[in-house]
């Protein structure tokens, strides 16, 4: 594979996804099915075999690419990969070629949407330029608004707008924050205008502009993954929309604003982050309690879900404000973990919606007596989301608090009352849904009409999803080593620009 992708593998990656969509437009129902997920399984085949070839010792970044695009404004096509992106790289792979493998309505406009993002995100955690990563950014936007306001439920329209306005609309700031920084950068070393991130490494703000530049920075990113209290379109988005899209929002789009979080807030502004290190912390701390407390309030399954997932990333952010190799290590793993959980639980939901056309977890009772493979792939992503030990949700949840202790033991323990609030709403979910009175004989006969055993399609992408799980709780070292090497190196040249 080096032999044949020698140079360019990333651009594969990028544009690979972007091209191969365009034949769907033409390609009927029928069709399209197996063509996006033959696409999706190509990409997923690519970015192992970026895995294998990719130096998990170093943590330096690998496999860069550099063209000039528009050179008299420093405008570069700039890729590379570490460890850190490398694994994002992989979860976007793997849980949009699932997606494409479960999706059953709708599916040639939701498998371009799929493959249109597949390869905006690889450029997203890719792009080492400021304005390269800034367009994919807001390009990830539309084809998630296309999936809610053209497929969603309720009013569709409304949700999409608010997601998309919200989201648009905070990321303008964070152009103007690149804006200044590269003009701050060209005035301290008398270059022409370079949005490149080494070039902006290597210069650091006056005091007196830091402040702003980082809060229009942190605007534009903290919509985006929610931080509280800038997520009130999470609620309308992730209830209205389809699974897909719900899965999608939770498992990559979230991740996104916690990516930016380390590759551009944690290097450009760690004088910052240490000097406002009580508000942040409190700001994320209130993302992990209210998260939680209005997950235990909801009535339907999506939004207990959506909170919860704003929840669990409280404690990754958490995790990145520790600045040791143990916080930020497990904020990233908690990434890739919580990733898979929550796609996992998007599409379990789904399934019951396909079948009953509701997720009011008062439309359910008695679910396990008619679906017991189902309550059983339930049931273990629950504990992951829990973070039950053995499972992938507790090494990152455990690694991001323990470092977050070494900085906050108090906040620390608050935190963790994560686990306590997800335990109550998952388990009080699972009895409402699963168990509760037996279901009467009339009941029964009507739901089993209606509550079909899980298609093949249906158990493949669970029990994929379950095994990643299982695997990586019992067993994290394959993802952690290669994250580990590049926050080393992430939090050596953080030291430096402290010092300075």
């Amino acid at each position: 594979m080096d032999a044949l992708l020698p140079h360019h593998f990333l651009s594969v990656l990028i544009f690979f996804p972007l091209v191969a969509c365009l034949p769907l437009f033409g390609l009927s129902e029928k069709h399209a099915k197996p063509y996006g997920v033959l696409v999706s399984a190509i990409e997923l085949a690519l970015v192992v075999g970026l895995w294998v070839l990719f130096d998990k010792d170093t943590g330096v970044m690998q496999f860069e690419e550099f063209a000039d695009l528009v050179k008299q404004a420093g405008i570069n096509y700039h890729v590379g990969v570490d460890g850190i992106s490398l694994t994002l790289l992989v979860l976007t792979a793997f849980i949009l070629f699932l997606l494409a493998l479960y999706v059953s309505k709708h599916i040639k406009d939701m498998l371009i949407c799929i493959l249109l993002l597949e390869g905006i995100l690889m450029g997203v955690f890719t792009s080492l330029n400021l304005i390269f990563f800034y367009v994919f950014w807001e390009v990830s936007l539309l084809p998630v608004l296309y999936m809610i306001g053209r497929y969603g439920v309720g009013p569709k329209v409304y949700s999409g707008l608010k997601f998309f306005l919200y989201t648009f609309l905070a990321s303008l700031f964070m152009l103007l924050a690149i804006l200044y920084y590269a003009h701050a950068c060209s005035l301290a070393l008398e270059t022409p205008f370079n949005f490149d991130l080494e070039t902006f490494n290597s210069v650091v703000l006056p005091p007196q502009v830091r402040l702003w530049v980082f809060i229009a920075f942190f605007v534009g990113i903290a919509v985006k993954i929610p931080i509280f209290p800038l997520h009130n379109w999470l609620p309308h988005a992730y209830g209205n929309a389809p699974v897909i899209g719900s899965a999608v929002l939770s498992a990559l789009l979230l991740k996104m604003g916690t990516y930016a979080m380390v590759r551009f807030l944690l290097p450009l502004f760690p004088n910052v982050i240490l000097h406002y290190f009580l508000p942040l912390s409190v700001l994320a701390l209130l993302m992990v309690l209210y998260g939680g407390l209005l997950a235990c309030a909801q009535k339907e399954m999506k939004r207990l879900i959506a909170y919860s997932s704003m929840s669990h990333m409280g404690v990754a952010v958490l995790g990145l404000y520790a600045f040791n190799v143990e916080g930020v290590g497990g904020a990233v793993f908690t990434m890739f973990s919580h990733g898979l959980v929550s796609a996992g639980l998007f599409i379990l939901v789904g399934v019951l919606f396909d079948r009953c056309n509701s997720s009011k977890i008062v439309a359910f009772k008695g679910v396990a007596h008619l679906m017991p493979t189902y309550a059983a792939f339930f049931m273990v992503l629950l504990l992951a989301n829990v973070g039950m030990p053995l499972t992938s949700g507790f090494v990152g949840e455990f690694l991001s608090l323990l470092g977050f202790f070494k900085s906050s033991p108090f906040m620390a323990f608050l935190a963790g009352t994560t686990i306590i609030l997800s335990a109550i709403y998952m388990l009080v979910l699972y009895k409402k849904v699963f168990f509760g009175a037996e279901p009467s004989e009339l009941y029964a006969i009507k739901k089993a009409k209606a509550l079909n055993p899980l298609t093949c399609s249906e158990k493949s992408v669970l029990a994929l999803l379950v095994a990643a799980v299982l695997f990586l709780g019992i067993y994290p070292k394959p993802l952690l080593s290669p994250i580990e090497q590049s926050v080393q190196v992430l939090l050596e040249s953080l030291q430096g620009r402290i010092n300075a």
